[in-house]
């Protein structure tokens, strides 16, 4: 996850300096040399200390998203503490046409997964389920979640859920790890 929000600090802290260039005048000629020297004394400390204050506050931020994110994804178990957020998000996208993630969001063909884990299955309101998923008593814990995500069908056969299944167990860890960050937000 460093490697996303890292990068971005030292593009913020050049926005936050005003970019790379020195502002030229409206006519694009530059100005006398004794006003440049003034002006950039005069400004120097103020953009100095407006830039280390951006860039202060984007790294409190970054830090306290990262932590919220660590206290989620320790909650959900050790071996997630590794997951890949991107890539969980990218895999996530296979989902999307039928899922929503967002509190309070619409079901589509699928249920709102909001408030899933340690949930029981079909249990969200205004949804209707097959009798098979009703019947089967499953809970939505981590263990449950990774199963149905490998193959939906082989866990609860006649199930309605069209998805073939994510056989590789770092792509539902990276998936799984982002639904709980998402839907803790």
């Amino acid at each position: 996850m460093y490697r996303i929000i890292l990068p971005s600090l030292a593009a913020l802290a050049l926005a936050a300096c005003g970019g790379s260039e020195p502002e030229q005048t409206a006519q694009n000629t530059p100005a006398p040399a004794e006003t440049v020297e003034h002006s950039v004394e005069a400004a120097a400390p103020d953009a100095a200390d407006t830039a280390a204050a951006a860039v202060e506050e984007v790294v409190e931020e970054v830090v306290e998203e990262v932590e919220d994110h660590s206290a989620t994804l320790a909650a959900l178990g050790e071996t997630y503490l590794d997951a890949d957020l991107a890539n969980g998000a990218r895999q996530y996208r296979r989902c999307q046409a039928c899922h929503t993630l967002t509190e309070g969001g619409r079901h589509l063909v699928g249920p709102n997964l909001h408030g899933i884990f340690n949930a029981p299955a079909a249990a969200k309101e205004g949804f209707s389920y097959s009798s098979q998923l009703e019947a089967a008593g499953l809970v939505w814990d981590v263990e449950t979640l990774d199963a149905w995500i490998e193959n939906p069908r082989a866990m609860v056969p006649g199930n309605r859920m069209s998805f073939v299944g994510l056989r590789d167990p770092n792509a539902r860890r990276d998936v799984i790890a982002y639904m709980a960050v998402e839907t803790a937000r």
